[in-house]
């Protein structure tokens, strides 16, 4: 039996944003948590999804404080313009769940010329965070939840072409960008010790979701046919970020791993303090360059995407040349 999160928690006055919280697990999270009278902003890249959903969750906890509000994580200049909104307009964020993701998806790029999963599950987290901190911290005590997978054990960042450009495996790519979203949640822990503020990452398990939209094919279509007849509906899924983002016991911990409502201990690799280090300097390195519209380290290329416009279309389209005097905000868990 999947493990149920059993806390009672309200949390009226606080204001809590999931990412992509228009479907599976974001959805049921940001429904879960609208229940307990919390303030839900619900970032997504299709503002009509997310109107839907936030129609269904309105009407069914009886709470209009659920927000939407465009952001494509694929992008920087949607970020940057997504984070400025919400510093202006918003007075508090109590709870930031990097829900969020890309999976196994064919070779594409962001509009920033990073690769789809690297850039859309780590890099653009990792700059709205950043962007966002300022904001936490303020409202400390505050939680930072990032949904990892255990896909992360089988990922390894790969220092000379993060980009995979010398080489691409979806599941490769995949599991990078997991391993990465744990390590970015152990540097997080590091840099924001005494704020108050704390950052944790969640495997939600097996979850028959939109996700696996892009594992429909060949060999993979018959692997997830007979997976889904073990996984866990959304609701389930949800239940570990709920506990993060929810239980007392976990107000002052940080820098750990939890499946099924419990902490387990990651991957070795998950677990290097300087690895950690070393990808937080990398992903900074790069966003800032890309923000000042240089090349970065193993991100050039062409994008290619779906034909409707979403994630992978109009390579460059992020590198806002203006934005110079953004790029310091990607060192601002150092303040």
């Amino acid at each position: 039996m999947p493990a149920k999160y059993q806390g009672t928690e309200t949390i009226e006055l606080k204001t809590v944003l999931i990412t992509g919280a228009n479907t599976g697990i974001g959805k049921e999270t940001a429904k879960d948590l609208a229940k307990r009278g919390g303030r839900i902003i619900m970032a997504c890249r299709n503002v009509e999804k997310g109107e839907q959903a936030k129609k269904e969750i309105v009407e069914e906890t009886k709470n209009a404080e659920v927000v939407v509000q465009e952001l494509d994580l694929s992008s920087f200049e949607s970020i940057q313009k997504f984070a400025k909104n919400f510093n202006e307009t918003e007075t508090r964020l109590d709870i930031l769940i990097n829900n969020a993701g890309v999976m196994a998806c064919p070779k594409m790029l962001t509009k920033d010329g990073l690769e789809m999963q690297i850039g859309t599950n780590h890099f653009g987290h990792f700059l709205l965070t950043n962007l966002l901190l300022d904001k936490l911290k303020a409202c400390s005590p505050s939680r930072i939840i990032n949904v990892s997978s255990m896909a992360h054990s089988m990922g390894s960042i790969k220092w000379d072409d993060i980009n995979s450009e010398k080489k691409y495996g979806e599941w490769t790519a995949y599991g990078q960008s997991k391993l990465a979203n744990i390590l970015h949640c152990l540097e997080l822990t590091n840099r924001l010790k005494g704020t108050g503020v704390t950052a944790n990452s969640v495997h939600p398990g097996g979850v028959n979701t939109e996700l696996q939209r892009h594992t429909n094919t060949g060999i993979m279509k018959v692997v997830m046919a007979v997976g889904k007849l073990f996984f866990k509906t959304p609701v389930e899924g949800a239940q570990t970020t709920l506990y993060c983002a929810l239980d007392p016991k976990l107000a002052e911990v940080s820098g750990k791993y939890f499946a099924d409502c419990k902490e387990k201990t990651p991957s070795r690799k998950a677990q290097s303090e300087a690895d950690a280090k070393r990808l937080w300097d990398l992903t900074e390195e790069i966003i800032q360059q890309k923000l000042s519209g240089g090349d970065s380290p193993g991100a050039s290329g062409d994008a290619t995407g779906g034909a409707d416009g979403g994630p992978g279309a109009d390579a460059g389209a992020g590198a806002d040349a203006g934005a110079d005097a953004n790029a310091e905000a990607v060192t601002n868990a150092e303040k």
